[in-house]
């Protein structure tokens, strides 16, 4: 072999040494392209899958737009009604708005000016502050029902009121 090598089978060599690394950076590059997409992939489905076990955990049961509150008073109270087989309330009023989600059983219930109904276990209902709350009472006569009203107040208030003319004579809970 020649010692000295002409100009141009010095380019050549500098060329395939060039071509030699630029396919070394090419595979290099393609490779942590192809691992971090597989990565990023892998912890996608991953991060899908958590989210996904979350909304089966999770859902939205009511979403309802309040009317205007005093924000520097606000309270929020979570009470649970139980009724026995066939029992009920008075007819009354709440001041406050309220979210209703019946836990067990069944609640039969009407506010003045809608039409009566009827919630089962894991159904939920809202309302407005100052309805007059005709009946609320246990759907069933041989079983209990149980409901959780969550209130939001805007001010020190009875959670619950006597509707304007309705007796307190009775077998009802207000």
């Amino acid at each position: 072999m020649d010692l000295v090598t002409s100009p141009l089978q010095s380019i050549v060599q500098l060329v395939g040494c060039g071509m030699r690394l630029i396919r070394t950076s090419i595979s290099v590059g393609a490779a942590a392209f192809c691992g971090g997409w597989f990565a990023a992939h892998f912890v996608w489905d991953q991060r899908a899958s958590a989210h996904s076990q979350a909304n089966d955990r999770a859902r939205i049961v009511l979403s309802k737009r309040l009317s205007n509150l005093d924000g520097d008073h606000l309270k929020a109270v979570l009470v649970e009604v139980n009724y026995g087989p066939g029992e009920r309330s008075l007819p009354h009023s709440h001041l406050c708005p309220v979210i209703g989600y019946v836990v067990e059983g069944a609640l039969r219930t009407q506010v003045k000016g809608e039409a009566e109904m009827i919630y089962k276990a894991g159904e939920s209902f809202y309302e407005a502050p100052n309805g007059v709350h005709l009946v609320s009472a246990n759907a069933s006569s041989t079983g209990p029902a149980k409901l959780v009203a969550y209130l939001i107040c805007d001010r020190d208030t009875p959670l619950s009121i006597p509707a304007p003319d309705s007796k307190t004579e009775g077998g009802g809970k207000r």
